[in-house]
């Protein structure tokens, strides 16, 4: 298969990632439970769901899932699905650090192909939190690892000799970068991030090199 093609195939397919498990450090009190419901922009319209389950102690870490759907004709012709953790690892005054490691599984198509991807998604907050509002800095990394390719007819007929399978190394990934803010109420809080997207080259921008998002939490 052209390396140029799936180049291009799995930055897109990278980008299709909205970065949720945003939450309000200074507001989770006894609530174990979050539900979360999002809305936003990046290479497109996306809407997701997600729960998260909260462990405290010295370091509280919320454990969850995301689902993540682009808005389009066939609804579920490319979804994403997340899976990992959220820490709170340093907390000076109202000053607060985080980090987020979670798997990702996602599925692309277009009319050359049917991709499935495995991945993963860290990222890094620091923010200035209280108990009904906060504001912080996002930093993170995407990355492609392992994809899946079944090319279509159309595709074959371009390329006749092209493979169906896996394709490693990984050849593609996403640096983010953007700010967050949100407020909070009882058991619950609304959020907007906003930011910036760029491959990994640092050259290289997707179509719409920037994400935001409006979300909401419910805690339980």
């Amino acid at each position: 298969m052209n390396k140029n093609i799936i180049s291009v195939l799995i930055v897109l397919l990278t980008v299709i990632s909205m970065k949720a498990q945003t939450v309000n450090w200074a507001a989770l009190n006894e609530e174990k439970h979050l539900l979360n419901a999002n809305v936003g922009a990046e290479y497109g319209a996306i809407i997701g769901l997600g729960y998260g389950y909260k462990f405290g102690g010295m370091f509280p870490m919320i454990t969850g899932v995301e689902f993540s759907v682009p808005l389009g004709d066939t609804l579920l012709d490319d979804f994403k699905v997340k899976a990992g953790t959220n820490i709170r690892w340093v907390k000076i005054s109202d000053f607060q650090l985080s980090t987020r490691v979670q798997g990702v599984f996602r599925r692309f198509e277009n009319e050359n192909a049917a991709i499935l991807n495995f991945g993963l998604d860290m990222a890094g907050v620091i923010g200035y939190y209280r108990p009904k509002w906060f504001i912080g800095g996002e930093a993170g990394f995407d990355k492609a690892i392992v994809t899946h390719f079944k090319h279509s007819g159309h595709y074959k007929e371009i390329y006749p000799g092209v493979k169906d399978g896996w394709y490693e190394p990984a050849t593609g990934g996403n640096f983010y970068y953007g700010l967050q803010g949100g407020y909070s109420f009882t058991r619950q809080e609304i959020y907007l991030k906003v930011g910036n997207i760029i491959s990994q080259d640092f050259k290289t921008k997707p179509h719409l090199p920037f994400f935001a998002q409006i979300g909401y939490n419910y805690k339980f």
